[in-house]
């Protein structure tokens, strides 16, 4: 199973849209898809039509052992798409995780142990660089980094690289970044271009080539408990992150296979 980590410690630079978007088309395409929320806000969860009610194990379960990933995954609307929740203990697990010899490898482990019903999971993080982040970029093979087109985006992203940098020292040599995607881009405004330009100066072809840009219907879709690409797969948004998820298959060679 393919692993990838939606990760930025930047919060709202569309990570979770990303994450929930992302999963959907590539379970359009025909991808047997898990999407794991490790974001204590849970929203990811919601947004795939899961209400809290319905979240009676979640990923907080799984990463202290009382649970495996087989029992914690439960079906969405969205057919291919499965999900792990996230709840509001997890906001505890940081704590809870600190006490424990393995706590960088409980996601690893759960994910080893998971059994082979699906070919890619997405792991949507918190935004913050703590255990929950850590665990994810410890169990996943890839990282895409969601980096909204602002002032401060390099800056940002520059300290999460260097957290990559720790983590493949001390814990998982193979992870590799699949690549940054821009979000929230605006074609009018001059930032936008300016900053799409100085990322690619500093990572080059690592920057996808389909900008995810603002719009309202991707705003919209989480209150009615919707990926945008079920919402209105003709926005310009969905239309984006169709495009988005190609370009990731195009960079993973076992997904090309499994499709």
């Amino acid at each position: 199973m393919i692993r990838i980590a939606i990760a930025n410690q930047k919060g709202g630079v569309g990570k979770t849209t990303t994450a929930i978007n992302l999963a959907t088309a590539l379970a359009a395409s025909g991808h047997r898809v898990l999407l794991i929320d490790s974001d204590p806000q849970g929203n990811a969860s919601t947004g795939v039509g899961v209400e809290r009610d319905a979240r009676a194990r979640s990923i907080y379960e799984v990463l202290l052992g009382d649970c495996d990933i087989a029992h914690a995954a439960r079906p969405t609307r969205v057919p291919n798409l499965d999900l792990v929740p996230a709840t509001q203990d997890l906001s505890a697990a940081e704590l809870e995780l600190a006490e424990l010899p393995d706590r960088a490898h409980r996601l690893d482990q759960a994910l080893d142990a998971a059994p082979d019903r699906w070919d890619v999971c997405l792991i949507d993080c918190p935004p913050s660089l703590g255990l929950l982040t850590i665990n994810a970029l410890v169990g996943a093979n890839n990282l895409l980094i969601p980096l909204q087109c602002e002032f401060f985006a390099l800056e940002g992203m520059s300290q999460l690289l260097r957290t990559v940098d720790l983590v493949r020292e001390r814990f998982n040599r193979d992870l590799s970044i699949l690549g940054v995607a821009l979000t929230m881009y605006d074609r009018r405004n001059r930032l936008s271009e300016q900053v799409a330009d100085d990322v690619r100066a500093v990572v080059g072809k690592l920057v996808f080539e389909t900008p995810v840009p603002r719009n309202v219907r991707l705003s919209e879709a989480p209150s009615h408990g919707l990926p945008a690409l079920i919402y209105d797969h003709r926005c310009p948004g969905s239309e984006a992150y169709i495009a988005l998820a190609r370009e990731v298959i195009e960079r993973l060679p076992a997904m090309r296979i499994a499709a």
